[in-house]
């Protein structure tokens, strides 16, 4: 048209060398503590017996790698700082089983187009080294000069040539720290190598060569942490499939705010993998509170052919052949040995800023893996144990929102599903334990005295009991001869349909009444038998089925679903702070804490009793 203008059109064009190199190494060097993971995983792969970091300014002014590897002859030099160039690979064919930490040929390319890279190198084959600067993509020619056997890689002013990168940089102690988190983690995964750090001559990390795997963890987590770690085994590896799996897992009460504290391993490469990560969170599930991440030391080994580290430019990701294997293997191994511990916490009031480092722990003698639900299972309604009127005594009414006597005269009136329990004898009263303001129970072990919270207790019992009646399928329902009506909204009654297996595995019966409105038709005879608020219980239960994630759990037939209502029935269930108890119900509520899978903690991670040392006891008392 007419005064309107075409386009401006720019040709397509080569990159220089340069700023090629430059937006690479936006891939690879995102900071300080980038430069260093590259350099160490290289001094590594050459060899090293110690490696030394040096940094100033937090890495931002310098980062120097000093190591006593094999070194680069003065002929490969120039190559090394190429990109890619390496000598770990050559054919597509090793890019299947990849035995090295670095393999791209990219890090010192990347590393010398941002900052100003100087080496110096010697071999053993030669009596003197040889030095070589490159700035940008100009390298300086080879020059001999003094060194010992081994690679240092200085690199300055990081960023000097994009300003704009630079920028965004942190301070100097938040870089400092990350550059340190990345040489504390690849020094845990090569305990035979000595490990060196300092920043502005102050020496902050220092560990010798050849530690044990334990050693190693002890020296960089901190020894004063050794009450609280305990191994984790397991070897599944046949031929060229499975896993072998050494760490170390830290006891749920030093879970942290982050997961920083989690430390996982490929065939000796630091990863982040939601696979792993996902498997650590499932066996510590229920034994820690949401939000907060167990400490642990992984190292899975497995045949190169079966996973692939070639899907991140910084190689911090894997893709594994079989996700399933990994996922499976990580999480029994490491719920062996938490069923192995006494997860009991220790009162620390008396020292807080640490935990104790004399306390000697003493490991309950746990039934197998298949007693506990068994156990359990044969002390609740309708097994004939000796704990069963305990269990089936009904928790007080709650508030009422709801004609609550009507429902129960259609129970009395409709056919029973559940046989009655059969009474039996109660056991003896358990001596010595006190019920302290109808809250908590007080008594003692070998160790020192215990004191329980009643509810979170009862809670774990609860849930450890539905799940094991869930898993061997399902729910008892007594069903209701008039329907109640369930206020809901419009999404609820919509997913109600898609809710209908998880539903049923609980015993609910349910269909929609309306646009806003659910018919109950049945209900867990169970939690009638706890008085539980039916309306209160589901109205929570739909609440549920308005997240997205949630239903994507419950379509996907996951357990996560399942175990998240199994903890809305447990608490609902289970007995509350304020009520009373005989002492035979005392009895048999402490009798949980040695039959009960879990003991420890109820389903949402707190603690359901906690210990006080007799050793602390006699510090309180000026007895020690």
């Amino acid at each position: 048209m007419p005064g309107t203008e075409a386009p401006t059109h720019h040709r397509i064009q080569r990159l220089s060398p340069l700023v090629a190199s430059q937006i690479a190494a936006g891939e690879v060097v995102e900071r300080p503590a980038s430069i260093v993971k590259e350099l160490v995983e290289n001094s590594i792969d050459a060899g090293a017996t110690r490696i030394i970091l040096e940094l100033e300014q937090g890495g931002i002014e310098l980062v120097r790698i000093i190591d006593d590897g094999g070194g680069i002859p003065e002929i490969d030099l120039p190559m090394a700082v190429a990109a890619h160039a390496t000598s770990k690979i050559r054919s597509t064919a090793d890019l299947d089983s990849i035995g090295t930490l670095g393999f791209r040929g990219e890090a010192l390319a990347s590393i010398a187009s941002v900052s100003r890279l100087s080496i110096r190198s010697r071999t053993a084959h030669t009596d003197a080294a040889f030095m070589m600067d490159v700035e940008g993509e100009n390298p300086t020619t080879t020059r001999p000069t003094s060194g010992p056997i081994g690679t240092t890689v200085s690199a300055r002013n990081l960023f000097f040539n994009t300003p704009a990168r630079r920028k965004f940089l942190r301070t100097v102690p938040t870089e400092q720290e990350r550059c340190l988190d990345v040489f504390r983690a690849i020094a845990l995964a090569h305990p035979a190598v000595g490990f060196h750090a300092e920043a502005d001559a102050r020496t902050l990390m220092d560990v010798p060569k050849d530690q044990s795997p334990r050693e190693r963890v002890l020296s960089v987590l901190g020894k004063e942490l050794a009450p609280r770690l305990f191994e984790v085994n397991a070897d599944e590896f046949d031929d060229t499939r499975g896993v072998i799996i050494w760490g170390m897992a830290g006891h749920p009460e030093i879970a942290r705010a982050s997961n920083r504290s989690q430390h996982l391993f490929i065939n000796g490469r630091c990863v982040r993998d939601r696979t792993i990560q996902h498997a650590v969170a499932e066996a510590y599930r229920g034994l820690i509170e949401p939000g907060r991440y167990p400490t642990i030391v992984l190292h899975i080994e497995m045949h190169p052919n079966a996973v692939d580290v070639n899907v991140h430019p910084a190689k911090a990701e894997v893709r594994f052949r079989d996700s399933g294997v990994v996922h499976s293997a990580v999480t029994r191994s490491i719920r062996k040995a938490l069923a192995a511990q006494d997860l009991t916490p220790l009162l620390n009031f008396v020292r807080p800023t640490a935990p104790p480092t004399e306390t000697l722990r003493l490991p309950l003698d746990l039934p197998g893996t298949g007693k506990p639900n068994a156990a359990l299972h044969s002390t609740l309604p309708g097994s004939g144990s000796a704990f069963a009127d305990f269990f089936t005594r009904p928790t007080p009414p709650p508030q009422q929102r709801f004609d609550y006597e009507a429902i129960k005269h259609t129970l009395e009136n409709a056919p029973a599903t559940d046989p009655a329990p059969v009474p039996m004898p109660l056991p003896e009263p358990a001596a010595r334990v006190l019920q302290v303001h109808k809250s908590y129970l007080v008594t003692q072990d070998e160790q020192g005295v215990v004191i329980i919270d009643q509810h979170a207790l009862h809670e774990r019992a609860m849930f450890e009991y539905l799940l094991a009646r869930v898993l061997d399928g399902g729910l008892e329902t007594q069903h209701l001869l008039t329907p109640v009506p369930i206020p809901a909204t419009a999404r609820q009654v919509e997913r109600l349909q898609d809710l209908a297996p998880l539903l049923a595995r609980i015993g609910v019966q349910a269909e929609p009444g309306g646009p806003v409105s659910i018919l109950l038709r049945g209900f867990p005879t169970f939690l009638f038998d706890r008085n539980v608020d039916p309306v209160e219980f589901l109205s929570g239960l739909f609440e549920k089925a308005e997240s997205d994630a949630f239903m994507t759990d419950v379509a996907s037939g996951s357990e996560e679903a399942l175990r998240d209502v199994l903890d809305m029935m447990s608490c609902k269930a289970a007995i509350k702070a304020g009520d009373g108890m005989s002492d035979v119900e005392l009895a048999a509520l402490v009798r949980l804490r040695d039959d009960v899978e879990r003991s420890s903690n109820c389903p949402h991670g707190r603690p359901t009793s906690v210990r006080l040392t007799i050793r602390e006891l006699e510090k309180l008392f000026h007895r020690a």
